[in-house]
């Protein structure tokens, strides 16, 4: 098992699931007659990011790792997303970005130092593994948990079926 074939379709399973969760609160909006844009800026707390911010990162998660393990460019999304339509479209761009990576690349990724930014203008080195078992996916899982649970709070009728398969 390598990572592309691995960890690839992992993180493509749950982007797709992010985009059938929007889909029902696309749909949940519709149905109480408002605009599901509202939905975009809700946030647990003053201080947190809003779901729009949640869905870019847990894509630009998937993104990156995906070109750091490969020795690829870094991507560069604009964050330009303004509904649920442009969310389902970063979506997917990330996806076949992703999809699209030379598994070839990814040989040696386990052992292959990967610096990445942590804030400040400050960046760590770690281990390919390391950077993918302890910063990639507690990170996405934990943006999809957000924006689950900003979701499930608006009364977006979600379920943990709907968090593990599209």
């Amino acid at each position: 098992m390598t990572i592309k074939n691995t960890f690839i379709p992992a993180w493509t399973h749950s982007l797709e699931c992010l985009k059938s969760i929007l889909n029902k609160a696309e749909a949940h909006a519709d149905k109480h007659a408002y605009a599901a844009e509202i939905l975009l800026q809700t946030r647990l707390f003053p201080d947190m990011f809003p779901l729009l911010k949640q869905v870019q990162i847990a894509c630009d998660l998937v993104a990156r790792a995906g070109a750091r393990l490969s020795q690829a460019e870094l991507p560069v999304y604009p964050d330009n997303e303004t509904d649920m339509a442009g969310l389902q479209q970063r979506i997917d761009s990330v996806i076949n970005y992703v999809s699209s990576l030379d598994e070839a690349a990814f040989e040696g990724a386990e052992t292959r130092m990967v610096e990445i930014p942590v804030g400040g203008g400050n960046t760590q080195t770690m281990p390919g593994q390391q950077y993918l078992l302890s910063f990639v996916i507690p990170n996405l899982y934990f943006h999809l948990t957000t924006v689950y649970n900003l979701l499930r709070g608006n009364g977006v009728q979600l379920g943990k079926r709907d968090f593990l398969m599209p």
